[in-house]
């Protein structure tokens, strides 16, 4: 019986694995799944009476009603170019360093990270922009390609991040259901804010981290040339393009951890924001608008359809048995709750190769986080280590999304094994800065 359960989660990651739409794949092979439980016994089909509770229960949602305001946000930034301007200038800033392009990628990078949270919009303009240029002054075809897809994951950690507000809303229904579990009455809960601070130091270290390498292979590489850049700075332009993102940032950001504003209502603080820059910049025009809501509308739909799916499985996965089958897989690791834990982090990173990071945040992360809460982990802590974990699934192949962006804009003569080598360094900082806050919880807490 324990391996019924198991059975429908191979079907659906089969089913995924052959190109199948993610979020009709969830709902539909689960429900038929159910129905031909059925007739065996194995499943209840009153649990069917939940599917439009849950349903309602993801619309109704204050929480996620910051996605859609966030990638309009996003959005809105992408398309009035400020991402140029700040590449451009930062570009300037640091002409006289030696491979001050690649380190003001970076710097423009965690920016716009903590600016828009969108990785598509990030490495497409900064594959566009800037990787043509890295490739004109010298530098390594692998090492620009891995620099600019690893640049845009940035977003991911970088709060405020899409993903940060999603795992928020999982972990706060796990770690729930974790005290229900233990009989906890009087509980305590977490927030999206509670994330976003608790992502900060991660976020900055993994920075560094990037800086660190970036360095390293500017001064072990002759063949950088980037006197090719003869344009002065202009100090005002710099500032002028600098100073607005910063003060959004400071915003969004700043009216969360201050505990004036929700991360909803910051959202909306944040796309009014957007708007005044690109006014500012002479963008704001009916299409502008338009085609911006129209992109927003689109993306959000598609969150919001993965979520029904998600939760059509994990509703029909409990309803066959799969708590006792994760109960079961937990009680038999030996080593106790830290080996557990690895574990479970070792798995979402094999995950992240073939499973896009919401895929893994709605149907992985509330099958697993319940079972580690309830062996006394801080869920706040947990979360960041499952965001750090998430982050390199948008550069693991063969179905990493940073990969298929830049592989989208890249010039044919950067090869596709050029851009998984050229990754191979990130994802390791990565991995690295995921080791160093699992020993020292004190950079999330």
């Amino acid at each position: 019986m324990e391996l019924i359960p198991l059975l429908l989660l191979i079907i659906i990651c089969a089913a995924l694995l052959a190109g199948y739409p993610v979020a009709l794949t969830l709902g539909g092979i689960s429900i038929l799944f159910a129905l031909i439980c059925i007739p065996f016994g194995i499943f209840d089909p009153t649990i069917f009476g939940s599917i439009p509770i849950r349903i309602f229960g993801i619309m109704n949602n204050v929480t996620l009603l910051a996605v859609p305001l966030f990638i309009f946000m996003g959005t809105i930034l992408e398309k009035s170019g400020i991402a140029a301007s700040m590449l451009k200038n930062m570009a300037l800033a640091f002409r006289s360093v030696k491979g001050g392009l690649s380190i003001s990628i970076i710097m423009v990078g965690a920016l716009l990270a903590a600016s828009t949270g969108i990785v598509g919009a990030t490495v497409v303009t900064m594959g566009l922009m800037s990787l043509p240029i890295l490739i004109n002054q010298g530098y390594d075809k692998s090492f620009s390609a891995g620099l600019v897809a690893s640049t845009g994951t940035l977003g991911q950690i970088i709060p405020p991040s899409i993903a940060l507000v999603l795992l928020g809303d999982v972990m706060s229904n796990a770690y729930q259901r974790a005290q229900n579990d233990m009989g906890i009455f009087s509980q305590q809960t977490v927030t999206v804010g509670d994330l976003f601070i608790g992502a900060i130091v991660p976020g900055v270290l993994i920075c560094i981290g990037y800086l660190i390498y970036t360095i390293y292979k500017n001064q072990t590489n002759p063949s950088i040339n980037d006197h090719t850049i003869d344009s002065k700075i202009n100090i005002i332009s710099l500032f002028k393009t600098l100073a607005l993102p910063f003060l959004l940032i400071f915003l969004v950001l700043g009216s969360i951890f201050a505990g004036i504003a929700t991360p909803t209502e910051a959202a909306a603080i944040g796309a009014f924001g957007a708007l005044i820059i690109a006014l500012v910049n002479g963008k704001i025009t009916f299409a502008f608008v338009k085609e911006s809501s129209e992109k927003t509308a689109i993306v959000s739909t598609m969150i919001f359809t993965i979520l029904i799916g998600a939760s059509i499985f994990s509703l029909i996965f409990r309803g066959v048995g799969g708590d006792e089958l994760i109960n079961l897989i937990f009680g038999s690791i030996p080593g106790g709750s830290y080996t557990a834990l690895i574990f479970v982090l070792l798995v979402i990173f094999l995950l992240g190769f073939i499973l896009d990071f919401i895929e893994i945040c709605y149907v992985i992360v509330p099958l697993i986080a319940p079972p580690l809460l309830m062996m006394g982990f801080d869920p706040v802590w947990l979360a960041i280590l499952f965001a750090i974990n998430l982050q390199t699934s948008f550069l693991t192949p063969p179905f990493g999304f940073s990969l298929f962006y830049l592989r989208g804009v890249a010039d044919q003569s950067i090869q596709t094994a050029e851009i998984y080598r050229g990754v191979v360094p990130f994802i390791l900082i990565q991995l690295f800065v995921l080791i160093i806050v699992m020993l020292f919880p004190v950079f999330i807490l």
